[in-house]
């Protein structure tokens, strides 16, 4: 995938009555249409397939890992993510095992977006308090990265059990590990912490307006260029958001009205036409939804991935399908010309596997001809 800029969906995984029909699928039948969601994602086009972590209703998603790796075996072009792996709740030992497993059996076509997630309950779930959120998700992180670069790890902390003599299994495929996002919709901790280590930020770009989602990229492009790892233009960046198309946008309103105005999150609250105009909610033709995507651009600068939320709030499959179809036809192809144009020459394009094995082997030679320790890409 030599993309410039990478285009995909993400799903909350969440289990909606369909208000039209008042008929609720069942978790099999979610479980089902997720899977074939992603498998159309890569028929028409898309780059990226990322899927949510709950642990409570009405949600399915408790293992993502089990579920991309299902999808990776009935894809081959289509890279995996998370939307997001709980850093907080989860062992780092965990991760560290699951994701380079599953990025064995993906042929690396997989990275993850780490976050504290939006369910407070989920922290005594898994024996953690919620008050130590931020503390967590850097301590956390700080171990998951030395378990992916380190052959064997010693290790203590506020945490979780020290770790003697520890190698965790199996090694990251080329010895590069997944590339790693740090997903967060508040919290400038967290674009700190992805600046810190030359991560991406990746930031949800649904509930709150474009001032809101600037502040945060800006944050993170100057703590990135300050932390040495290349100029703010240079940070690598991801955008969420939310459509829903027709051809014709009355008819995209009228159809999607009722959905949004019993959906879970934001039914009834603001009016479609009020929420549309306060975040990056766009509801209407492809047209509409190609403009306002590149105005994006206006406030967060070039940026590396788009996503899509697009089968949430009891929408039917069939609907979510189409809406892939109008994506792959008709809006994406025109993102990616229009971007690409656009973007500077020393602007990176989104990481991949391939590429950061490439960059990895050249700094190895680099350190080689210089005698000098070779770093390795986490």
């Amino acid at each position: 995938m030599e993309d410039e800029m990478q285009f995909g969906i993400f799903t909350v995984s969440d289990v909606t009555t369909d208000p039209t029909t008042g008929r609720t699928p069942s978790e099999a039948e979610r479980i089902q249409a997720v899977v074939a969601i992603a498998r159309k994602a890569e028929e028409v086009g898309l780059d990226v397939f990322a899927l949510g972590e709950h642990h409570n209703p009405p949600f399915f998603s408790s293992s993502p890992t089990t579920t991309l790796a299902y999808v990776a075996a009935q894809t081959s072009t289509l890279q995996l993510s998370t939307s997001t792996t709980l850093i907080t709740t989860n062992d780092p030992v965990k991760i560290a095992e699951d994701y380079a497993m599953l990025q064995h059996l993906a042929d690396g076509r997989v990275d993850l977006m780490l976050g504290r997630g939006n369910t407070g309950p989920v922290y005594p779930w898994f024996g953690q308090d919620i008050r130590n959120g931020i503390p967590l998700a850097v301590e956390n992180y700080a171990l998951l990265r030395r378990l992916w670069t380190e052959e064997v790890v010693d290790w203590s902390g506020r945490f979780r059990t020290p770790l003697q003599g520890f190698t965790s299994t199996p090694r990251p495929l080329d010895g590069v590990p997944p590339f790693v996002w740090h997903g967060s919709i508040r919290s400038p901790q967290i674009a700190e912490q992805a600046a810190y280590y030359g991560d991406g930020f990746f930031s949800n770009h649904i509930f709150w307006p474009k001032e809101h989602t600037q502040r945060m990229v800006e944050f993170y492009r100057s703590r990135f260029e300050h932390h040495g790892h290349g100029s703010a233009d240079q940070a690598i960046v991801g955008l969420g958001g939310q459509v829903f198309m027709r051809r014709n946008s009355q008819d995209a309103v009228r159809e999607f009205r009722p959905y949004f105005d019993e959906a879970p999150v934001y039914g009834h609250g603001p009016s479609l036409e009020d929420f549309s105009r306060e975040t990056p909610l766009t509801v209407g033709s492809p047209q509409q939804v190609i403009e306002r995507t590149l105005g994006f651009r206006d406030y967060v600068g070039d940026y590396q991935r788009q996503m899509f939320l697009v089968d949430h709030a009891g929408l039917p499959l069939k609907t979510v399908l189409e809406q892939l179809d109008l994506l792959g036809e008709e809006v994406v192809p025109v993102l990616r010309r229009e971007f690409a144009a656009l973007k500077p020459a020393h602007v990176p394009d989104a990481p991949t596997h391939a590429a950061r094995v490439a960059a990895r082997q050249q700094s190895q030679e680099q350190s080689q001809e210089q005698g000098t320790p070779e770093e390795v890409p986490a």
